[in-house]
């Protein structure tokens, strides 16, 4: 027979009440009573029953929301929630979406209706995106937002934040420092802050340095391989062409290491390249690709945890709300080297 919540109870000699309180990983539980509980679920193998928690209203999943072009990004965000939610008794409800669509709001609300996840973790742009924070609040639903800054905007959610400023400063000042002086930049798709971040601690940078903002080495446009080809065609076509890259992910990396191969720029010799994010692609390219360390599955199981926290908490304080930063790092790897003389 399959063990029962009041078998673990008997077992354990508490009462059925506790054994819940300890499963759900409520706080308010001792840790001695906490350890007889847990050794004999262990010893009974007992499982807990989701539908029954899910019917008396105890949240058993949370969810991901996300629009991202980037698979990478994606997989290892959603592995790093998964591991959470597994340690933390957790399933995961994965809802990939269309940020610029004009139903968006509509979509979020139906997917909540329908799924009853306990809340939600929120990627760039959707994390970023007023009208959508305010449609979460209205409907009381708990989240956690992963966005781009140097500390939390407000006190509306608990949040995770990467202070891409400065990392596009200390990639910037890197090369400046290699000898370049015409660094180009290639931005993100426009409805992410991290780009306007990391463009920000570019220009910092170039300021702090006495070197002039050249805006014809500005490029806006996609997280992508086929935009990064696109716009570093245009940059190595310049009669005074840069002698550096900033490309604001490492797929764009890949793209201008793939253009300046097309047009026969010798890299790093010719052209230092920089990307960001310390994806596969970054370890993959040939030359490898100096680049700036995300933790992408780290950043995902802070946000998971802080989330299941609040969800536990039944916090009702915004001024409560836990934050977590973090601080990408440089890489240097084969894609730079000093400027020619």
């Amino acid at each position: 027979m399959k063990a029962t919540i009041k078998d673990v109870a008997k077992l354990a000699g508490v009462s059925f009440k506790t054994v819940s309180r300890v499963i759900n990983r409520e706080p308010s539980v001792g840790q001695e009573l906490q350890e007889k509980v847990l050794a004999a679920v262990k010893e009974l193998n007992y499982q807990p029953n989701l539908g029954a928690r899910l019917m008396r209203g105890a949240a058993s999943s949370i969810g991901f929301i996300y629009d991202n072009p980037n698979s990478n990004y994606v997989i290892e965000m959603q592995n790093g929630i998964l591991s959470t939610c597994r340690t933390e008794g957790y399933e995961l409800v994965i809802h990939p979406c269309d940020a610029k669509s004009p139903d968006i709001l509509a979509e979020l609300t139906e997917m909540l209706d329908r799924s009853r996840v306990g809340g939600l973790v929120l990627t760039p742009p959707l994390s970023e995106t007023p009208a959508v924070i305010a449609a979460l609040k209205k409907k009381k639903v708990r989240f956690v937002r992963i966005l781009s800054g140097s500390h939390a905007p407000d006190s509306q959610s608990p949040c995770v934040f990467i202070d891409d400023k400065t990392a596009g400063f200390d990639i910037t000042q890197y090369l400046i420092d290699l000898g370049h002086k015409r660094i180009a930049f290639l931005g993100g798709d426009i409805e992410h802050a991290s780009s306007g971040e990391r463009l920000e601690g570019y220009k910092d940078a170039l300021k702090k340095n006495n070197l002039r903002i050249d805006e014809s080495l500005i490029l806006p446009g996609e997280y992508a391989f086929e935009s990064g080809i696109e716009r570093s065609k245009k940059l190595l076509s310049l009669a005074n062409k840069p002698t550096a890259i900033f490309a604001c992910n490492d797929e764009i990396a890949a793209g201008t290491l793939f253009a300046a191969r097309i047009l026969g720029v010798s890299v790093p010799q010719a052209l230092s390249i920089v990307g960001f994010e310390d994806s596969p692609f970054s370890r993959q390219a040939w030359p490898k690709l100096t680049t700036a360390q995300q933790p992408n599955s780290t950043i995902a199981q802070t946000a998971a945890k802080l989330l299941i926290n609040d969800i536990r908490s039944q916090r009702n304080d915004d001024s409560d709300a836990a934050n977590q930063g973090f601080y990408p790092k440089l890489v240097v790897r084969d894609s730079s080297c000093p400027a020619a003389q």
